[in-house]
């Protein structure tokens, strides 16, 4: 090469200066987009059906584990009494992530026989730890393919090891994850939880009341005595900021077997019909079109 001649520039998709700075967000998103759309068609993964749950409750037998090395210490006098409180807290809080395993298995026992070209309501979670990984394991437990949509925090949260591992994702963008929750879903199963389940169970709500679905999602809030702790619709209702129509939106649940056959009667109402094969091959739309 002479002097005159420069060296080749990198291609603008192969130059990670630019993938990486503000201008090259518009390519991340994009990215968050197409990628997941092309492994969610390549798997055959034709909707979902998502659990949204705590990530701090653990299973029975950990949070016992727990609670008896706690007081175990507290016996030989090195101390753990202060901490006993949230031990026996997580020891009730357990039967939820149980719950959560036995509708997931119970849910996906039921999918895997539909007679379909595509895979019909697959178990989507966030990834992580607690409900989420309660919900993958059940639905591993059932033979079945199940997803994690995980998000990249700077306090790691790790995928779970039961999610399958061709649809184990990763996100940067919370909107984008928040996108593909929506966009294949089916149902949404919303279990005690904090910020970020209320986040996602009235985001979801939203859409559905203002009438931005093409769809019908069914709500399953599991776990009343938790949720009338926590939320008063009637108030709302009495106040006036909500209407009693809204109350509609969904339904509370507090057994996996209630919760599976409230899912199973409705999607089976409104997404399956007479023949399930029909528009296997179609992916969903979110929002209605302007006519």
């Amino acid at each position: 090469m002479s002097d005159s001649q420069s060296k080749r520039a990198p291609l603008a998709y192969e130059n990670p200066t630019f993938l990486n700075s503000p201008d090259g967000r518009v390519l991340r998103i994009l990215s968050e987009y197409q990628e997941p759309l092309a492994r969610f068609r390549r798997e055959q993964i034709q909707d979902t059906v998502v659990f949204f749950g705590s990530a701090r409750f653990e299973s029975r037998k950990v949070s016992e584990k727990n609670l008896a090395a706690l007081d175990s210490t507290k016996a030989a006098g090195t101390g753990g009494a202060p901490g006993r409180k949230q031990a026996l807290a997580a020891v009730d809080m357990a039967k939820y992530y149980e719950d959560a395993r036995r509708l997931a298995f119970l849910l996906s026992q039921w999918s895997i026989q539909i007679p379909a070209r595509r895979r019909r309501f697959v178990v989507t979670t966030g990834g992580g730890p607690g409900i989420m990984e309660a919900a993958n394991l059940g639905a591993k437990e059932a033979g079945a393919k199940t997803v994690g949509l995980n998000i990249h925090l700077p306090f790691e949260q790790n995928p779970n090891p039961h999610i399958t591992p061709s649809l184990n994702f990763e996100f940067h963008y919370f909107f984008m994850r928040k996108f593909w929750f929506a966009y294949l879903a089916k149902a949404l199963v919303i279990f005690p939880g904090g910020f970020g389940t209320l986040d996602e169970l009235f985001e979801i709500l939203t859409l559905a009341q203002t009438q931005k679905l093409a769809k019908k999602i069914l709500v399953a809030i599991y776990g009343s005595k938790y949720w009338h702790q926590v939320l008063n619709f009637q108030a709302m209702v009495d106040a006036g900021t909500i209407s009693q129509e809204d109350l509609e939106l969904f339904k509370f649940v507090d057994s996996p077997e209630e919760g599976f056959e409230f899912l199973r009667d409705g999607l089976t109402k409104y997404h399956l019909g007479p023949d399930p094969r029909r528009n296997a091959t179609a992916m969903p739309e979110i929002a209605k079109t302007n006519p």
